[in-house]
C-alpha cells in the first residue's frame, strides 16, 4: 500500500502531462535498434480520422545522438487513405544542426536531440477511417547510425 501511496503523485504527474494538448489525436514513435535508421526500415503509423471538416496538422518526431553525421536529414512520406489509395508523398529535408555552427538543434539533454517539424499543415483528410503514413529515410546512405527514432504526431489545427 505505502508503495501505491508513493506512486500517487507520479501517476498524477504524468496524467496531466498526457492530457497537456488537447488538440492531439495522435502520437507514436518507433526506436530503431542500435540507435541506426536502417534504409529497408520503414515504421508506419496508422491513426484514426473521425472528423472529415476538421483540418489537421501532421509532424514528424526525430531522435538523434550529437553522434549523427550530418546536419540534415531527408525523409520522404507516404500517406494512404483507409481504402489504401495513396494520398500524398513528399520529400521533406529536416535540418537537425545548424549548418555552419554545428550545433545542434531541438530540445535535449547530453547527447541525445528532439525534433518536431510540421511536415504536413492544415491537412484535411476526405474519408473517416484509419490512415497509413509510411516515413522511409532517404540520405545517400543504408545505414544512419546516430538516428534513434522516428515518429508521427497528429494535431487538429488551432480554430483562427
Amino acid at each position: 500500500m505505502v508503495q501505491v501511496l508513493r506512486a500517487l503523485p507520479f501517476l498524477g504527474l504524468l496524467l496531466m502531462l498526457a492530457s497537456c494538448d488537447p488538440n492531439q489525436i495522435y502520437e507514436k514513435n518507433t526506436d530503431f535498434k542500435d540507435f541506426t535508421w536502417a534504409v529497408q526500415e520503414k515504421p508506419a503509423f496508422e491513426f484514426e480520422i473521425k472528423d472529415t471538416t476538421q483540418r489537421y496538422n501532421v509532424y514528424f518526431n526525430i531522435r538523434n545522438a550529437s553522434a549523427y553525421g550530418y546536419y540534415n536529414l531527408y525523409v520522404k512520406h507516404t500517406l494512404s487513405d483507409p481504402n489504401g489509395k495513396r494520398v500524398s508523398q513528399l520529400l521533406h529535408q529536416m535540418v537537425l544542426m545548424d549548418p555552419q555552427t554545428g550545433e545542434p538543434r531541438g530540445s535535449g539533454t547530453g547527447d541525445i536531440f528532439d525534433h518536431q517539424f510540421l511536415a504536413l499543415p492544415n491537412q484535411r483528410f476526405h474519408v473517416a477511417g484509419t490512415y497509413k503514413l509510411v516515413l522511409e529515410q532517404y540520405m545517400r546512405q543504408d545505414q544512419l547510425p546516430g538516428i534513434m527514432a522516428a515518429g508521427v504526431r497528429v494535431a487538429k489545427t488551432e480554430a483562427k
